[in-house]
This record gives C-alpha cells, sequence and structure tokens, in this order.
C-alpha cells in the first residue's frame, strides 16, 4: 500500500504510543480529529495496522530469561511443516516461531523464568513437537535492540 507523509508520520506516533488519543493524534500530525480518525480507520482495514498491544517488561513478570531455539525437523514436506507449526502455537512460552531459510527450519524465541524452567520446557515440549531432528538453544546474555516498530522515514 502506498501512503503519504501524514500517514507516516500517523504510523510513527501510534508506534511509539499507541494509547495517544485521536486529538493529539490529530494535532501532532496537523489534522481535524475526524479526518486523522478516518486515515487510522483506513490504515487498520488495509492492515497496515494490524493490532495494538500493551509492552510487558519481562523481568517484571518473571520471564526474563530469553532463549532463541533453532529447530530441525526430519522432513521438509508441507505436512510436516503444518503439523509443526500447528503444535509449536500452543505453548504460551512461545514468543515467536519463524520458518527460516538456512542451518535451520524454524528459529523459535521463547521467554522463561530461569535455565531450569527452560530444561523443563525443552524436555515436555519443544522436543516432543511434530518432525523435530535437532534442536539447538542460545541463550540471551543481555537485550541491545528490542524495537517495536520500523522506522517509516
Amino acid at each position: 500500500m502506498e501512503h503519504d507523509a501524514t500517514d507516516t508520520a500517523i504510523l510513527n506516533l501510534l508506534q511509539r504510543d499507541g494509547r495517544i488519543t485521536n486529538i493529539e493524534l490529530a494535532d501532532r500530525v496537523g489534522l481535524s480529529p475526524s479526518a486523522c480518525l478516518r486515515r487510522v480507520r483506513h490504515l487498520e482495514e488495509v492492515g497496515v495496522i494490524s493490532g495494538y498491544a500493551a509492552l510487558i517488561n519481562p523481568e517484571a513478570i518473571g520471564r526474563s530469561t530469553s532463549v532463541f531455539v533453532e529447530i530441525s525437523l526430519s522432513s521438509q514436506e508441507e505436512r510436516a511443516l503444518d503439523a509443526f507449526e500447528a503444535a509449536v502455537v500452543d505453548h504460551p512460552a512461545v514468543l515467536s516461531c519463524h520458518l527460516m531459510a538456512g542451518d535451520a527450519d524454524y528459529l523459535v524465541h521463547v521467554g522463561c523464568n530461569d535455565v531450569s524452567d527452560y530444561e523443563q520446557l525443552h524436555r515436555t515440549h519443544l522436543a516432543q513437537l511434530p518432525g523435530v531432528a535437532r534442536i539447538r538453544s542460545s541463550f540471551a546474555l543481555r537485550t541491545v535492540v528490542d524495537r517495536i516498530g520500523f522506522d517509516l522515514d
């Protein structure tokens, strides 16, 4: 979808503060509140804005251990991929899962309480996923950059 400078400004502001009021947003981008709301609704309808969420501090909820898990399957047939993908979404510790090109078939990001919590997750969930042939886990020591939005300028 093509968008103009006003759409870009709206998107940049909403990425920084999804709770900004429509009146404040309209004022900051130089539109009337009704025109601004129409633009935001259009961006939602065409799928540029896919949703809104609260960002939660992992340490505040005891999930400060971030693990990136490379998973290789024993087969890359469509049924095997579908079975794996259907099963991986069931665990609440899985924050994201990406089909990859390269050495591993999937990159899974999980959030855990600690190393023993991850060990339990590894044994009872990850290793039991359909078609898993190899698992390689990497523990994040510290987050350097974790952007929540895209640079649209």
